[in-house]
């Protein structure tokens, strides 16, 4: 799990490269918010978080297996995960921030991921 990177992922880069596409200009890092999203629009008080579907479990999707060995584990990782993210929105909404969550398998799709992105701004 050492090899696995939390900064500047491949979907972080493509939802960076849409929201520069739409003229956005964002922020990735902020010393003012209770947790660390992974772009910041502070404009628009809105807060973006780029999950990958098999770290934060995303529901119904091919990408969120479960595996086959060590599954104690991996369940408590999970739980955790889910914990960690549904208290850091909280903390986000109660400060008046938008907190929005594109999954990794939605950067896929760039109609998609544009038909998201443009909502944030309308």
């Amino acid at each position: 799990m050492s090899q696995i990177r939390s900064k500047n992922t491949t979907p972080e880069k493509i939802v960076r490269s849409a929201l520069h596409g739409l003229g956005l200009r964002f922020r990735l890092e902020s010393t003012h918010l209770p947790c660390r999203p992974d772009i910041i629009l502070a404009k628009h008080k809105t807060v973006i978080f780029v999950h990958g579907c098999f770290w934060h479990r995303h529901s119904g999707c091919k990408y969120s297996y479960k595996p086959k060995t060590r599954v104690d584990f991996w369940e408590d990782k999970f739980r955790q995960n889910i914990q960690r993210d549904l208290k850091n929105e909280a903390s986000l909404k109660e400060l008046g921030w938008n907190v929005v969550t594109i999954w990794e398998c939605e950067t896929k799709d760039a109609d998609k991921l544009a038909a998201i992105l443009k909502n944030l701004i309308s």
